[in-house]
Order: structure tokens, then C-alpha cells, then sequence
């Protein structure tokens, strides 16, 4: 059985029975109440729920995971985990991913976001809770191991990372006193001496499989692909770029056993193996730096993989052209909200309509097995973002085992969602080496990004021939579509809030697409964390 951690700290699906207690947040409108947890905790369990916020939405079990959410506000608890809300944010304001429903994601679709906003609240309050079991942990038992205090220290940073990222200037404390406010620059300096500190004290990298005492545990790979991905973005965050030290970690990942996974399986290709049931004891384990890991039957949510899985399909789609009368290899899971954008569907067919044919026909048409989309039956525009019917569908995410077995609930996902993997470091270095090389690959880089798209069986370049940045914008869209950091992507190019040279449907709020302002790079800091903590100021551009 997949667990968290296996040996030395309980099970996945036991910290959602004895960590109950911990649930720091009652109401979304609420800052999160003070984290003095005056209760005795299993330390080992703690570390886990520290992994769990990443994964799990509450402290239920079973297929009812998401009951005793630990962020209540929402009708539906099943929308407050962390990947979905990650998602959320970052694709759908993009050129990426709009959502058909409500429940104020028609707002992220256009970027219209204010501080009241439910999503902005969502999100700040899910990463600040994040930060508050990890600061509580260290607290009661960071002197305890030095791999699980540098694991626990590696969890905050990313938290701390993705809250900088997401809304610039942000509270800050190590320990579990009211935070102050610090500026990008003060939280980018002390990520890079957090992260380079706990670096000598995580495990070595190593490729684990889903049945490993250590499996979801991250280890040295993880640290220093964040380090690449914090430096390639330091000119957003301070000012200054750092293109050389993105580029030299992302060479320690490259260097690692992690890779990217070359191997297919019957009609399944090397890529669609790192986005199925199996994934965790494929051949694609090898590219899963940082799994969130899924068992059906244990840790059912739906705030992460069973989010793309379903959201993404209605039942008239199936994947599997063996399988006619399934769909995504999760029974009865048809949401149908979440569909490509045409700007998305161009980076494949930038010359042509992408064709009405079914997922398992359009790599063919593309020449690239990860143009992953359903066009049978469906709209290639979109005239009313608010209905499901329109617009294409992605099969990018199943349920399906690449070996052909079943699930122990096949309601439910058991797909781990790749949080962090191995071709993030063929982009982060192929990005830098251009940027170091006035804008076009040398020799090593466009070899990266070659051996990247023949995993894709798409078309290489000779060695001596290079690829652009903005090729390598497009590249990163092909590779990462919806997987939650394509806005990151689009700033760091200068693509989103305040250009003009780059615009995609239903941008701003119009069909044809409108530009919308700079300071929307930065979301607002949410109205009630200004109104319950005095030492907090709202981002420019945003009326509290």
C-alpha cells in the first residue's frame, strides 16, 4: 500500500483518524485562529499532516476524506485542497484553462480578482495553515531527527514559496507568534538560506516506488529543483536574475536518478504514464520528484488528481479507445468544467484547427503525444465560457492502470499528483541557458530540450541549431498544461498582467481578449487577513 511514510510515521490513511484535533480553521472569513495547539500529538503523525495538507482537504477517511475539512467557508468541501486551489489560481487566468461553473471561478477566468474574493481567501488561508502545522511540528520536535526537521523545513518553504509567488508581500514566521509582513525580496533571501541549509540533511536522491517505507517523502532532488525554479524566477521577485544558478540546479536534478520517463506501455505513451492509476509503480516513477500521493479507498479527495481527472471529462469521452463505455478510468467521476483555452490548443496546431477527433487520435494529428485532447463532438471555440458543452476537452489525467488492473475503489483516484518532477529541470535549464545565451539555446541546451520532445516523439533540431525563448514559452506549455504554473511562466516572459504584445480568448473578459493591468501579477492579500492582523498591507493596485 502507498503511505505518506511507511515504518517511521503512520500511514496516509491513519493521521486522518487521530489528527482531528489539529484543524486550526473554522470559518474562511477568520484569520486562522491562533496555532497553539494545546494538545498532545503524535509527533510522527504531525510530520504527516504536514505532507497531508498537501493531498488531503480534512481529517475524514475513506471516501469521505474531505469531511472535517480543515478550511470551512465553502459549500463544497471537496474545493478546498491545496493542488485544486493552486490550480485555480494559477490556470485559469492564463492562456491555459478556463472553468464553465460558478463559485466565483468565472472571476479567476477573467483575472477580475479583488481581496474579498473566495478563492484569494481559499488559497492564503489553505498555504498559511500549511506553514502553522509545519511550524508546529518544529516546535515540539525539530530536535528530534535531523531528516525529518529538514523534511518539515523543505514543506514550509514550498508553502512559503508558492504564498510569495501567488501574493508578493506576505506574513512570515518561523515559530507559532502572530507573523509580520515581509517584502519578495526578504522571503526570496531567506528561501535560498532555508533551502540551503536543509539541503546536507535530506535523504539522497533516490527513485522510489509506491510499496517503499520512504515513498512521498522528499529528499535532496526536491530542494534543489525548487532552488532552480525559485532562481529562475528571481528577476520577478528581486530585480536581479540568476539565470546561472537556475541553470545550475537544475544540472544536479539532471544528474540525479530522476528523469524523465521514456518508457510506454502498450497503447499508453511514456507521457501519459506519468498522469495514470499507476504511476507510482510504472516507469514513470522515475520523474516524480514530490508526489502527492492518492489511494482509492483511503485517502479519497477530490482537491486534487480526481479534481483534473473528472473536472476535465463528461461522459461521452473515453480515453481508452479499449474501453468504449468508460471514460477516465474513474467510475461515474464525469464533471465536464475544465477545458483548453484555443490559445492552448495552437501551441499543437498553430497552423490549423486542432481536428475533431478523439484523444487517443490527436498526438497523431499533432505530431507530439502530448497533445492530449478530445475534439470529437465538441467545440473548437468558445462563445459562452459558462457552458460545458463548449469548447474541448483534456485527457491529460486518468485513472487507468498502465498494466491493465483495477483500483480498490475505482470511484475514487489513485493517481499521485506529480507536485514536482524531473522535466521541470529540462525546462528550467534549457530556459536559462538561453537567457545566458542572449535569448537562443547553445549546444546543451537545445540537446536538453531535444531529448525532452522525443520523449514526446515530437521533432528535434540538430545539436548545432537552437531553440528561442519564445519557442521555449511555448515548449512549456506543451509540457506543463494544466498543472498549475503556467501564470508563473507567463509573468517570468513578461505575458500576463501589463503586456500588450500577447493576447489569448477570452483574456480580460472578452472573447477576443483585452489586457488587463501589471499589478495583477501579485493577487491582493485577502480582507480579512488585512482586517484581523495589523501588521499586514495590501498589495498596490487593490481596495480593501
Amino acid at each position: 500500500m502507498k503511505r505518506y511514510i511507511k515504518t517511521v510515521i503512520a500511514p496516509a490513511a491513519a493521521l486522518l483518524l487521530g489528527l482531528a484535533s489539529t484543524s486550526c480553521v473554522n470559518d474562511l472569513d477568520k484569520a486562522p485562529i491562533s496555532p497553539k495547539i494545546d494538545l498532545e500529538v503524535n509527533n510522527d503523525g504531525l510530520l504527516n499532516k504536514c505532507y497531508a495538507n498537501f493531498g488531503i482537504n480534512g481529517n475524514g477517511s475513506g471516501s469521505n476524506s474531505d469531511d472535517d475539512p480543515d478550511v470551512k467557508g465553502f459549500t463544497d468541501n471537496g474545493m478546498t485542497g491545496l493542488v485544486r486551489a493552486m490550480w485555480n489560481m494559477n490556470e485559469l487566468p492564463t492562456d491555459e484553462a478556463t472553468c464553465s461553473w460558478g463559485d466565483g471561478l468565472q472571476e479567476l477566468n477573467f483575472a477580475k480578482f479583488e481581496p474579498s474574493h473566495a478563492w484569494v481567501k481559499l488559497y492564503f488561508t489553505r498555504l498559511t495553515l500549511g506553514i502553522t502545522f509545519c511550524n508546529q511540528y518544529l516546535e515540539v520536535a525539530g530536535n528530534e531527527d535531523p531528516t525529518k526537521n529538514a523534511e518539515c523545513r523543505f514543506l514550509r518553504a514550498m508553502q512559503y514559496y508558492l504564498l510569495m509567488d501567488t501574493y508578493g508581500n506576505v506574513p512570515f514566521g518561523e515559530t507559532l507568534e502572530k507573523p509580520v509582513q515581509k517584502s519578495r525580496q526578504e522571503m526570496y533571501d531567506w528561501l535560498i538560506q532555508e533551502l540551503t541549509e536543509i539541503e546536507p540533511n535530506l535523504s539522497e536522491p533516490t527513485v522510489k516506488s509506491g510499496s517503499d517505507a520512504n515513498y512521498g517523502r522528499v529528499d535532496k532532488a526536491a530542494c534543489w529543483l525548487l532552488l532552480s525554479r525559485i532562481y529562475l524566477n528571481a528577476e520577478v521577485y528581486t530585480g536581479k536574475a540568476e539565470w546561472q544558478k537556475a541553470k545550475d540546479y537544475a544540472k544536479k536534478v539532471l544528474d540525479s536518478p530522476y528523469d524523465i520517463n521514456e518508457t510506454s506501455v502498450g497503447k499508453w505513451s511514456a507521457y501519459q504514464l506519468v498522469f495514470m492509476g499507476d504511476n507510482d509503480k510504472s516507469a514513470a516513477r522515475k520523474e516524480i520528484i514530490f508526489p502527492i500521493i492518492n489511494i482509492s479507498g483511503k485517502t479519497a479527495s477530490y482537491g486534487n488528481s480526481l479534481f483534473l481527472i473528472a473536472g476535465t471529462f463528461d461522459g461521452a469521452m473515453h480515453a481508452n479507445i479499449d474501453d468504449p463505455e468508460g471514460s477516465n478510468g474513474c467510475v461515474g467521476q464525469n464533471w465536464i468544467g475544465l477545458h483548453p483555452r484555443t490559445a492552448l490548443l495552437k501551441k499543437f496546431f498553430p497552423n490549423t484547427v486542432a481536428p475533431e477527433v478523439p484523444s487517443y487520435e490527436m498526438p497523431a494529428k499533432a505530431n507530439d503525444d502530448r497533445a492530449l485532447f478530445w475534439g470529437k463532438d465538441r467545440t473548437y471555440e468558445i462563445s459562452n465560457i459558462t457552458k460545458s458543452a463548449e469548447g474541448y476537452g483534456v485527457c491529460k489525467f486518468l485513472n487507468y492502470n498502465s498494466d491493465g488492473s483495477s483500483h480498490a475503489d475505482p470511484a475514487f483516484a489513485d493517481m499521485d499528483w506529480p507536485f514536482m518532477r524531473a522535466a521541470e529541470a529540462y525546462l528550467n535549464y534549457a530556459e536559462a541557458d538561453a537567457r545566458l545565451n542572449g535569448g537562443n539555446t547553445t549546444v546543451e541546451g537545445t540537446k536538453i530540450l531535444n531529448k525532452l520532445r522525443a520523449r514526446a516523439n515530437a521533432t528535434t533540431r540538430p545539436e548545432t541549431s537552437s531553440y528561442s525563448l519564445n519557442e521555449i514559452c511555448d515548449e512549456w506549455a506543451r509540457e506543463f498544461y494544466f498543472e498549475g504554473i503556467r501564470r508563473t511562466t507567463l509573468i517570468r516572459f513578461n505575458l500576463f498582467g501589463g503586456n500588450t504584445g500577447y493576447n489569448w480568448d477570452w483574456k480580460g473578459g472578452e472573447k477576443a481578449g483585452v489586457n488587463f493591468e501589471a499589478y495583477k501579477n501579485i493577487y491582493p492579500i485577502p480582507l480579512t487577513q488585512i482586517q484581523s492582523n495589523g501588521n499586514l498591507k495590501q498589495n498596490p493596485g487593490y481596495v480593501n
